[in-house]
C-alpha cells in the first residue's frame, strides 16, 4: 500500500485547477476521433488522391505555425482563458458543421481552419498550466496532464474507428461534443490567470521567471540555452516520427498481410505502457533536473529505436517498443516544464508557440527525410541511422547540461560543485 502511495505522491497536493485540467484532458482525448482518421477521410470519403491528401495535411501543418504565434501573443496580452474559450469554441463549432455536411472540399477547408484554431489555443493551454504551477509542482502537474490525455486516447481512436464504419457524421459531432464538455470544465472551474503574470514578485528560486521587456526573439537571444534545447529536441522528435512512418513499413515488409494488425497491437501496447508506467517513471525521476532527464530520454530513444535494426521477431519488436515508450514518458513530462522554468512569465504564451515550432519540425520533417533516405538504403539500416543520430543528439544534450552548469558557476562566487548557491541547473529540480 505504501508503494502505491509513493507512486502517486507527485500527483498529490496540486492546485485544484490541475485536477480539472486532468479530467478535461481525458474527456477531450476520449473524443479524439477526427485527426487519427484524417488521411482516410480525405482519401476514402472526399476522394482526394494520396498526394493531394498529403498536400492538404502538410498545408494544415504550415498554417498551424502562424496561428500558434498569434495565439501565443494574444494569450500574453488578452489572457489565457479568453483565448482558450474563443478558439476552442470556434474549432468545436467547425467540427459540428462538418458533421452536418457531405464530404467535400468545403469540409477540407473547414477542417483546416479548425486546425488553425486549435493551434492558436495551444500556447494558451500551456501558459495556463504554467501559471497554475510552481517549479515544485510542475513535475506532477505536467505528468498528470500527460497521463490524462493518454488515458482518453487509449479509447478515443478505437471508438472513432467504430463510428467511422457505421456513421461518419458522428465522428465529427462526437469530437466536437467532447471538446465542448472539456471546455465547459475549464470555463466553470478555472479562473483567468493572466493577472498572476502582472503582479507580485518571485524570490531567487524563480529568478528566470521574472517579467522582462522586449520581443520573444530578444528573450531567446538572452537565453540561448532554450534555442539549443529546442534544436536537440528537434532531433529527438525526428526519431520519434519514425514510430508512425518507418515502423509500419517494417511491419508490412516483415509480416506481410498481418503487418497492419501487428502494428495496431503495438500501438495499443504503447498506450498501455504509458498508462501503467507514467506514475512509476514520474516518481523515479522526481528530484532529477529536467535537462538530465532529457539525456536519459535520449538514451532510451537511441536504444529502443536502434535495436529495431537488429531484431525481426515479433516479441523483440515489443521489447523495443517498451524501451522507447519509457523514453517518450520521460521526455513528455520533462521538456515543457524545462522550457517554462526558463521563460519569463511575461512571455509564456509566445514561448509556448515558438519553441514547440522548432521542436515540432522534427515530426514534420521526419517522414519526408526518412522517405528520401529509404531510396538509398534498407529499413534496417534506416533504424541504425536513427539510433546513431539520436545518440549524437543525446550527447549534445549532455554537453548542454555541462555547459549550463559552467555558465552559471561563472556568476556564482560560492558555487562549489553547483550546490551552494541556487542557479539555473539547481532551479531545474523540483
Amino acid at each position: 500500500m505504501s508503494v502505491i502511495k509513493s507512486l502517486f505522491a507527485p500527483y498529490r497536493g496540486l492546485p485544484r485547477e490541475v485536477y480539472v485540467i486532468f479530467v478535461a484532458r481525458i474527456i477531450n482525448a476520449l473524443g479524439f476521433f477526427v485527426m487519427p482518421l484524417l488521411t482516410i477521410i480525405l482519401t476514402n470519403n472526399i476522394g482526394l488522391s494520396q498526394q493531394a491528401a498529403g498536400f492538404y495535411i502538410s498545408l494544415s501543418g504550415l498554417l498551424y505555425l502562424p496561428a500558434a504565434m498569434l495565439g501565443g501573443k494574444l494569450s500574453d496580452s488578452w489572457g489565457r482563458k479568453k483565448i482558450i474559450i474563443l478558439f476552442d469554441l470556434l474549432s468545436a463549432v467547425l467540427y459540428l458543421i462538418c458533421g452536418f455536411i457531405q464530404p467535400s472540399m468545403l469540409m477540407v477547408y473547414l477542417l483546416m481552419v479548425a486546425g488553425m484554431c486549435m493551434g492558436a489555443a495551444g500556447p494558451a493551454h500551456d501558459s495556463l498550466m504554467a501559471d497554475l504551477t510552481t517549479p515544485q509542482t510542475r513535475n506532477g502537474a505536467y505528468a498528470l496532464s500527460y497521463l490524462g490525455f493518454n488515458m482518453g486516447f487509449a479509447i478515443g481512436p478505437v471508438l472513432g474507428g467504430f463510428l467511422y464504419h457505421r456513421h461518419l457524421p458522428l465522428v465529427f459531432i462526437g469530437d466536437a461534443l467532447t471538446a465542448l464538455v472539456a471546455l465547459t470544465l475549464i470555463c466553470v472551474f478555472i479562473k483567468e490567470t493572466i493577472q498572476t503574470t502582472r503582479a507580485g514578485s518571485f524570490d531567487a528560486s524563480r529568478e528566470l521567471e521574472k517579467r522582462e521587456q522586449g520581443s520573444i526573439f530578444a528573450i531567446l537571444l538572452k537565453r540561448p540555452i532554450l534555442i539549443y534545447f529546442a534544436v536537440i529536441a528537434f532531433g529527438y522528435n525526428f526519431a520519434y516520427a519514425q514510430w508512425s512512418f518507418l515502423l509500419p513499413l517494417q511491419f508490412v515488409q516483415q509480416f506481410k498481410a498481418l503487418g497492419v494488425q501487428y502494428y495496431g497491437w503495438m500501438a495499443g501496447f504503447n498506450g498501455l505502457i504509458v498508462m501503467l508506467f507514467t506514475p512509476l517513471v514520474t516518481r523515479f525521476v522526481t528530484g532529477t533536473p529536467y535537462i538530465r532527464r532529457a539525456v536519459y530520454g535520449g538514451l532510451l530513444y537511441a536504444t529502443g529505436f536502434g535495436l529495431l535494426s537488429l531484431w525481426s521477431r515479433l516479441g523483440f519488436f515489443f521489447i523495443s517498443c517498451f524501451i522507447f515508450t519509457l523514453g517518450e514518458i520521460v521526455l513528455s513530462i520533462s521538456i515543457t516544464p524545462f522550457v517554462i522554468n526558463h521563460t519569463p512569465i511575461s512571455h509564456r504564451g509566445r514561448m509556448s508557440a515558438v519553441l514547440p515550432m522548432i521542436m515540432g519540425l522534427g515530426y514534420t520533417i521526419g517522414p519526408i527525410g526518412m522517405g528520401n533516405i529509404l531510396a538509398y538504403t534498407t529499413i534496417e539500416r534506416g533504424w541504425l541511422l536513427i539510433g546513431v543520430s539520436t545518440l549524437l543528439f543525446t550527447c549534445l544534450m549532455y554537453g548542454l547540461e555541462r555547459w549550463d552548469r559552467r555558465e552559471e558557476c561563472k556568476t556564482r562566487e560560492e558555487c562549489a560543485e553547483c550546490a551552494v548557491m541556487p542557479h539555473a541547473y539547481a532551479l531545474d529540480k523540483e
